[in-house]
């Protein structure tokens, strides 16, 4: 084992969830979720409809207040905060600060209409991280570029496509430098062929070495690319293994059910 695969097994994790709790009235969503993330991991959240999985994204990402349980990013307690033994909730004004550790993707793109593709990623470093108008043009065009829109740098949210509008909104996303990038089932709006190249563009986001959280439906994609697969039913995680394990033997039934149904075949359970 190198130095570095050491520092690697003792580093803390860079995103740690700690018993989340959340319910809308008296419907519980999440019921005591507790997850860990390490730097440079991709860990995809699988399961069917209303398990719990966006619900947990937009927790992490403090655009959901839950009631129970805590989020720590890069060693830093979101949303909360302890004074003389008892916890606060912060104002609105530091958990935006706080937010900026991540960079969220939704499944609608949620461009600036009135922008074009540039003024949209630049918009962000300017006026919240006040990033240099010059320094962010630079950036921008060269993740415009990374994301295969350099031709399209000009072009409002209208002349572009569904796939095109979220690789600017992946582009938006990291040029916010965050610690950990959430996608929320990024691709369920799109086409067939624009699947393909903002999977591609995700595949060339977790090469960076960038940590991210994936809500998907894409079974290829999991398999080939998540680190870990996190698998909810009806608010909880009913299994939490390393990608090949989970999708070679699942342990729980549940998600090998689940498998069996979108996958098309049986997979024996350990």
């Amino acid at each position: 084992m190198t130095a570095t695969d050491i520092a690697a097994t003792t580093a803390p994790p860079i995103l740690e969830v700690r018993n989340m709790r959340k319910a809308y009235g008296n419907m519980p969503i999440l019921k005591g979720v507790s997850c860990t993330l390490n730097q440079g991991d991709v860990m995809c959240v699988l399961g069917g409809s209303g398990s719990g999985k966006t619900t947990l994204l937009r927790c992490i990402a403090q655009l959901e207040r839950y009631q129970g349980g805590s989020v720590v990013v890069d060693g830093e307690l979101m949303g909360i905060a302890e004074k003389g033994g008892r916890f606060y909730r912060l104002s609105e004004r530091q958990i935006a600060r706080q937010r900026l550790k991540t960079g969220m993707v939704f499944q609608k793109f949620n461009l600036f209409s009135h922008m074009t593709a540039m003024q949209n990623v630049m918009e962000g470093p300017v006026h919240v991280l006040s990033v240099p108008p010059e320094e962010a043009r630079s950036e921008a065009c060269r993740l415009l570029e990374w994301v295969g829109l350099g031709e399209r740098m000009d072009h409002y949210p209208a002349q572009l496509s569904g796939g095109q509008q979220q690789r600017v909104a992946i582009a938006r996303a990291l040029a916010m430098k965050p610690k950990v990038m959430l996608f929320d089932e990024p691709t369920s709006a799109l086409d067939p062929e624009s699947v393909g190249r903002v999977l591609a563009v995700m595949k060339q986001v977790a090469a960076t070495g960038m940590s991210m959280i994936v809500v998907t439906h894409e079974m290829g994609f999991a398999r080939e690319v998540a680190s870990r697969v996190l698998f909810m039913d009806h608010g909880v995680i009913a299994e939490d293994a390393p990608s090949a394990q989970f999708f070679s033997a699942p342990s729980h039934p549940r998600a090998a059910d689940f498998l069996a149904s979108t996958l098309g075949a049986r997979v024996q359970t350990n």
